[in-house]
């Protein structure tokens, strides 16, 4: 017999899903332990388990999960055949489908004007504190895309209005967002995507307390601080507009002790080793939910708590770091609602994470 957690290893299914198919009545286990509830199966189980990981990863209808593998260790396979061939067609057709949709939207995009967008020759002069640039930069960088199909994110945008400095970095999974004061700025509104090895020289750049001198003129930022000054090229490419993503219905807010959390984090349960199919990346996730009395848990499964929400543990414990708090706010909606991270003496600066989809 295989205990679930093997039966997760060895099959490429993770436990989350092991138990949603065995809910599901398309893989039971052999036995379920009375007392414990643990589950565990027979070794020609796991032929099967790995046959519905790949029809998982296929993306195939549950329904049709289900009759391939009724169908699959009998002899006769050609209900097998037909309901693979007729997923494969769905398949084309939707592709197909998808290809004509973004040929549109390409279009869309090529014969519209974007008014989100500073032109190159925008320019901007404005006066920063140095400590607060720094606070800044450190507050968003974790969050800042390394994925090169996206150029587009990787770098942090400076967004210049008026008297203030809004810096925001974001990699698709996280957002964060934090704001410094400006003087000096009196004209339109100004956008620059700084390249993150520019945004990081920057920050090497800066100490003390003297106000910072950035300029922005055309595609061209400068960063001086005393005698010292770092620059470079902006990306010319735009950026989404942040104020948009970060419009979240209000959730339930939960004050933490930044140290205590942290460490329940790291020493409590998470819900398996998963993989994102987007880039590969596996992670544990954690998760959480908010009692009666307004404690923010960590537990071991969904069911523990009414509308519990499932983050990538080490995105959270990366923004934790970087709110640089000793308390914070925490802010859960619902569970397809992203997660924020706030601090209690400036909800300006906070962070958002993508929940983690609990059931299978």
């Amino acid at each position: 017999m295989r205990s679930i957690g093997e039966m997760a290893r060895d099959s490429g299914l993770g436990v989350s899903a092991l138990r949603f198919y065995d809910r599901a009545g398309v893989l039971v286990p052999a036995w379920v332990d009375p007392v414990s509830g643990y589950r565990w199966y027979e070794p020609g189980q796991l032929d099967e388990a790995r046959v519905l990981a790949r029809l998982r990863r296929a993306g195939m209808p549950l329904a049709d999960i289900r009759l391939v593998l009724a169908g699959w260790a009998g002899p006769d396979t050609d209900l097998v055949r037909g309901l693979l061939k007729a997923h494969l067609r769905r398949l084309e057709r939707g592709l197909t489908d998808a290809r004509v949709e973004f040929s549109a939207l390409r279009a869309l995009l090529d014969h519209r004007e974007n008014p989100m967008t500073s032109p190159l020759t925008a320019t901007a002069r404005l006066a920063v504190p140095a400590g607060e640039l720094v606070a800044a930069l450190e507050a968003v960088r974790f969050a800042a895309s390394t994925d090169p199909e996206l150029p587009t994110l990787g770098g942090i945008l400076f967004d210049i209005d008026g008297e203030s400095l809004t810096v925001v970095a974001t990699d698709r999974y996280r957002l964060a967002v934090a704001q410094a004061p400006a003087t000096g700025h009196d004209g339109p509104r100004v956008r620059a995507v700084v390249p993150l090895p520019l945004a990081d020289a920057m920050r090497a750049l800066l100490h003390g307390e003297e106000p910072a001198r950035l300029t922005v003129d055309g595609d061209r930022v400068l960063l001086k601080s005393g005698d010292r000054e770092t620059a470079g090229q902006r990306l010319d490419h735009d950026f989404p507009d942040y104020r948009r993503l970060v419009q979240l219905p209000e959730g339930r807010r939960a004050r933490v002790d930044t140290a205590a959390f942290r460490e329940a984090l790291v020493t409590g349960p998470v819900r398996g080793s998963e993989t994102r199919e987007q880039d590969g990346v596996s992670y544990d996730v954690s998760v959480l939910g908010v009692t009666d009395d307004g404690t923010v848990t960590v537990q071991a499964d969904a069911a523990d708590t009414e509308d519990a929400i499932g983050v990538n543990r080490d995105f959270l414990l990366d923004a934790l770091t970087a709110a640089s708090r000793d308390e914070l706010i925490l802010e859960l909606g619902a569970p397809t609602a992203p997660l924020a991270i706030r601090r209690p003496d400036d909800e300006k600066t906070f962070s958002l994470l993508m929940p983690v989809r609990l059931e299978d």
